[in-house]
C-alpha cells in the first residue's frame, strides 16, 4: 500500500485500487459463469434429455417451468449475492487500510 505525505495508509492508492479490482473481477467472473452454466444448460437439458424437460410441472413443462418461472429468481439471487459479496470486498478493503493506517500510527508514536 501507499502513504500519504502524512505517513497514513491512501485509500484511494494505485495498489489499493487494483487489489479490489481484482477481487471484485474475480466476483464478476464467478457470477457470470453461473449465469451462462444456467443460460446455456436448458437447452443442453432439452437436447440430451428430452422426455425429461417434457415432463408437465404445474400444467407447464418443465422446460417451460425452468424459463418462465425458475430462471428470474435464479437470476436475482445471483445479483444479489454478487451485490453482498462486491460490497463486503470494499468494506474488508477499507478495514485493512484502517488497520494497517492505526498500526503505522503506533509505530510512529
Amino acid at each position: 500500500m501507499q502513504y500519504s505525505k502524512g505517513g497514513e495508509m491512501d485509500l484511494h492508492s494505485e495498489p489499493f485500487l487494483h487489489q479490489l479490482m481484482r477481487r471484485q473481477l474475480r466476483l464478476s467472473i464467478a457470477c457470470a459463469s453461473t449465469f451462462l452454466i444456467a443460460l446455456l444448460g436448458l437447452p443442453l437439458l432439452n437436447y440430451f434429455f428430452p422426455e425429461l424437460m417434457a415432463t408437465r410441472v404445474f400444467g407447464f413443462t418443465l422446460t417451460w417451468f425452468i424459463l418462465g418461472v425458475l430462471f428470474f429468481p435464479f437470476v436475482w439471487i445471483i445479483s444479489y449475492v454478487f451485490i453482498k459479496r462486491s460490497i463486503a470486498l470494499e468494506e474488508e478493503e477499507a478495514a485493512a487500510v484502517s488497520e494497517a493506517t492505526e498500526e503505522s500510527g503506533k509505530v510512529e508514536g
